[in-house]
């Protein structure tokens, strides 16, 4: 299979959006806004590209790795971008990049070949592993990079082609890197498209696509979900989570109070295995809220592209305003402030790292994910009752259990309602391991080798040992 350096984003016709930078507000760059009517043709491209890639199994594992090389090479190019458009600091937007290319490069191994089923039958029968056709990758604002590549590697380790939709509010660093991605692989095989609504359901609901793998709300989940039935394509779907951590009554608050912080403030709190609770025993509650606090109060907050700067802005006007929404109507229900709790008084959409205590159980910073730079402490009289509470949620992303006594920690950790629980440490993931959330958190596993059978479907080859 030969190699092409070709252009990968369709030509566009029409019109643009602006793309804002969030550390000013303000406009820096256009996206082409696509129209959904476009969708027909990049579908039927690809599909035509999907019958040569997925024949050769060891020219994909090649050219997976010259795109991680790629990637890499890029590096310089694509930092400044990323966070000029999403606003995490640039040591942040290197980190994405390396994950990236680090990414391509697990997947860059040869598809899991035939593998016989012993049954004791006169017949000799074998699974063989197929890929399902093109995917759409429906990517949000907080990753846009690596949440990338966690749809786009496996599909194409996998043999299939991809169709990549990022967020309207990070685009361009996303067009960037399928461009330099695909220097690698031959035409057609990634393609960006990028645009405003009603773009993303027309692909999530387009007939030509077998897989649709969307990270997002819940609510858009949900659209996407019934948009993919249309056509009965595979659907996986990362709908956010509301993480719980609960701190065990011999926990050194010490500590561990900076890794907690940053468990929870990391990318602006724009994470959706983010910290966004934290139960605290009552004896130790007034010390947790005070070691976070003083963290909340000198993190340097600032532009992405200021090196002295470690919290960013939020990515956006809309996000913002519901940070400021969630945060408003916890103080008027009668919660404490004890950092922040407000916007800052500058250009572009900057919010307080805030810690809030002495926050109703029922308010919405605590029940809903606020994603954002704000964090909601509660105290708690029991075990028992900390772990209800963290569980009593329709999310079931991740979750946390911090103290001394390790094999403690386990066993509350195993109570825990979620798809991964950490101890003495959160949201942190190895490129082998599953990611999957319950309930409300989502649907389908990303990640490891998990990551890459869900892009594939399993054919079975019956043959008798004698004619």
């Amino acid at each position: 299979m030969p190699l092409r350096q070709t252009r990968r984003t369709p030509a566009t016709r029409g019109e643009r959006f602006a793309v804002l930078d969030p550390a000013t507000g303000e406009a820096f760059d256009e996206a082409p806004d696509q129209r959904p009517d476009e969708l027909d043709a990049v579908v039927d491209q690809a599909h035509a590209a999907w019958r040569s890639w997925r024949a050769d199994p060891a020219a994909r594992a090649t050219a997976l790795l010259a795109a991680a090389d790629a990637v890499e090479a890029a590096g310089a190019d694509l930092a400044p971008l990323l966070t000029r458009e999403q606003g995490k600091p640039l040591a942040e937007s290197y980190a994405e990049i390396a994950r990236t290319a680090a990414r391509l490069r697990y997947f860059a191994e040869p598809a899991p070949g035939p593998r016989p089923i012993t049954d004791g039958r006169p017949v000799r029968s074998e699974i063989r592993w197929r890929p399902l056709g093109p995917v759409a990758a429906i990517v949000p604002w907080n990753f846009p990079l690596q949440l990338a590549s966690a749809k786009f590697a496996p599909a194409l380790a996998a043999g299939n082609t991809v169709v990549l939709k990022p967020s309207p509010c990070t685009p361009l660093a996303t067009r960037l890197l399928a461009s330099v991605v695909s220097t690698a692989l031959p035409q057609d095989v990634l393609t960006v498209v990028t645009g405003r609504e009603p773009l993303g359901a027309r692909l999530a609901s387009h007939p030509g696509i077998r897989h649709v793998t969307f990270t997002g709300s819940i609510p858009t989940g949900r659209a996407v979900a019934r948009g993919a039935a249309a056509s009965l394509a595979r659907v996986t779907l990362e709908l956010g989570g509301n993480d719980a951590a609960i701190l065990l009554e011999d926990v050194e608050v010490e500590r561990i109070a900076d890794r907690l912080f940053w468990a929870a403030f990391r990318n602006c709190g724009q994470v959706c295995m983010a910290v966004k609770r934290v139960y605290a025993p009552a004896r130790l509650y007034s010390q947790v809220v005070e070691a976070l606090a003083q963290r909340a109060k000198t993190v340097a907050v600032g532009p992405g592209l200021d090196p002295d700067s470690r919290l960013g802005p939020v990515n956006n006007a809309p996000q913002l305003a519901r940070v400021e929404r969630c945060t408003a109507g916890a103080l008027a229900d009668g919660a404490r402030a004890a950092a922040g709790g407000h916007r800052l008084d500058r250009p572009g959409y900057f919010f307080a790292p805030t810690i809030l205590a002495d926050v109703p159980p029922d308010s919405p910073v605590v029940t809903e994910e606020q994603f954002g730079p704000v964090l909601p402490v509660l105290p708690y009289r029991s075990l028992d009752e900390a772990v209800e509470r963290a569980n009593d949620t329709g999310f079931g992303l991740g979750g946390s259990v911090w103290g001394t006594d390790l094999d403690r920690a386990e066993a509350v950790a195993d109570r825990l309602e979620c798809g991964t629980a950490w101890i003495n440490h959160h949201a942190e993931l190895s490129l082998a391991q599953p990611f999957a959330g319950i309930k409300e958190s989502g649907v389908g596993v990303a990640g490891g080798p998990w990551g890459l059978y869900g892009n594939l479907r399993p054919f079975v080859v019956h043959r008798p040992d004698e004619a």
